[in-house]
C-alpha cells in the first residue's frame, strides 16, 4: 500500500516534546524510582496530605495535565458527537462490559495463587479512565471533543457502576465460579470525590477559558497564540506525575521485580487486547481514524489515580493491592505511549477524507 510522503513524517512534524516524549517518560519513570530508593522517606513527605484519597503532588500534577488538554476541546461541537451511536455504544460495551470482564479473566489466569496482586488487577479493570487517556488521545491525533463527550460518560459511569461490579467482581462471580472470594468497602462517595476534583475542576477550568478566550480575541488568537503557549505544560503535568507516583512506590516497585513482573504481564495483554479489539471494532462500524483512535484509547486506559486510591483506602498503602495498583501506570505510561505510534501507523489502513472536486458547468456546442 502506498502512503503519501506527509504521512510517512508524522512523527518528524511532531513538537521537540512530543516527538520524544517516550525518552522523556523513561527517564522520569528512573527519577522517581531513584528518588524513592535513595530518599526512602520521601515517599511519607509526599503522602502526607491527599486529595480525595490522592496524594497532593499527584492531585496538582494530573490537574495540570488535564487543563490544557480539555482546553483545547471545542465544545460547540460536543452536539455531533453526543448524537453518534456508533461511537457511544461501542465504547459504553468496551469500558463496562468487555474491559472489566478482560481484567477479571487475565487476572485469575495470570495470578491464581497471588490473591492480593489479583484483587488488585480487577480494582484497576473496574476504574475506567478518565485522566491519561485525554494526553494519548491528543497526541495519537485522535478526535478531541470525542474523547472529552466519553470521558464525560465513563465520569458518570464511574460513580454509579464501581462499587456495584467490585462487588460482582470480587464476591458474586468467584462464588459462581467456585473461586477464592474478596472484598471491596468504597463509598460512592469516595468514587463522585474523585470524578469531581480530577476531571471536574479541569475540565470547568478549560471550557471557562475557551469561552472568555474567545469572547475577547477571538478563534483564531485562542487556537493560534494562547493554546500554544498553555498546551505543554500537559506534559510537565504528566511527567511531574510520574515522578512522584513512582517516588512513592520505588522502593516496593525496585525491592520485588519478580512480583511486579508478574503483575506487569496481564497488563501487557490487556492493553494489547482492549486497544487493538477496539481499534478494529471502530474500523468495523465505519468511524474514521480519529473517532476510531479514541475508541481505542479511552476503552484501553485505565483511572490509575483512584484504583490507587480505592486499594489505599480499603487494604492499605503497603497492601498487595496497592502495589498492583501502581505497577498498573508503570506497564500503561510506555505501552500506550507505544500504542500512540502504531495508531499514527495505523492512519494509512483508514480512508483519507476527500473533499469532492467541484462540477465543471455543462455548456452548449
Amino acid at each position: 500500500m502506498s502512503v503519501a510522503a506527509p504521512e510517512r513524517n508524522v512523527a518528524g512534524r511532531l513538537p521537540f516534546l512530543d516527538r520524544y516524549l517516550t525518552v522523556w517518560i523513561l527517564a522520569a519513570m528512573a527519577a522517581g524510582l531513584g528518588l524513592g530508593r535513595l530518599v526512602p522517606r520521601l515517599g511519607d513527605a509526599l503522602a502526607a496530605v491527599s486529595l480525595a484519597g490522592v496524594p497532593l503532588p499527584i492531585a496538582l500534577g494530573l490537574l495540570a495535565m488535564m487543563y490544557p488538554v480539555l482546553a483545547k476541546v471545542r465544545y460547540d461541537r460536543l452536539g455531533t458527537v453526543t448524537r453518534d451511536r456508533r461511537l457511544l455504544l461501542p465504547s459504553l460495551l468496551l469500558n463496562w462490559v468487555a474491559g472489566p470482564a478482560l481484567m477479571f479473566a487475565l487476572a485469575w489466569l495470570f495470578l491464581p495463587d497471588l490473591p492480593e496482586y489479583r484483587t488488585g488487577l480487577i480494582i484497576v479493570g473496574l476504574a475506567r479512565c478518565i485522566a491519561m487517556v485525554v494526553i494519548w488521545n491528543d497526541l495519537a491525533r485522535g478526535h478531541r471533543e470525542a474523547a472529552a463527550v466519553l470521558v464525560a460518560f465513563n465520569s458518570v459511569f464511574q460513580v454509579v457502576a464501581f462499587s456495584v461490579l467490585g462487588w460482582f467482581y470480587l464476591r458474586v462471580l468467584p462464588g459462581w465460579l467456585g473461586l477464592e472470594q474478596a472484598h471491596l468497602d468504597v463509598s460512592v462517595w469516595e468514587i463522585t470525590r474523585g470524578v469531581l476534583l480530577f476531571l471536574g475542576i479541569p475540565l470547568a477550568a478549560g471550557y471557562l477559558t475557551r469561552r472568555i478566550g474567545e469572547r475577547a480575541r477571538g478563534r483564531a488568537w485562542y487556537e493560534g497564540t494562547l493554546l500554544p503557549r498553555v498546551g505543554p505544560f500537559a506534559l510537565y503535568g504528566l511527567l511531574f506525575t510520574i515522578v512522584v507516583l513512582f517516588a512513592l512506590q520505588g522502593d516496593a516497585i525496585t525491592s520485588r521485580p519478580v512480583d511486579v513482573v508478574r503483575i506487569a504481564l496481564p497488563l501487557l495483554v490487556y492493553f494489547a487486547l482492549m486497544w487493538a479489539g477496539s481499534m478494529a471494532l471502530g474500523k468495523s462500524v465505519g468511524l474514521d481514524h480519529p473517532r476510531a483512535t479514541t475508541l481505542a484509547f479511552t476503552a484501553a486506559g485505565n483511572n490509575f489515580e483512584l484504583a490507587i486510591a480505592v486499594a489505599i483506602a480499603a487494604f492499605g498503602a503497603a497492601s498487595g493491592q496497592a502495589l498492583a495498583g501502581v505497577v498498573g501506570p508503570l506497564v500503561e505510561v510506555p505501552a500506550l505511549i507505544g500504542l500512540v505510534h502504531v495508531a499514527l501507523y495505523a492512519r494509512r489502513f483508514f480512508p483519507t477524507p476527500t473533499v469532492p472536486a467541484p462540477q465543471k458547468e455543462l455548456t452548449r456546442d
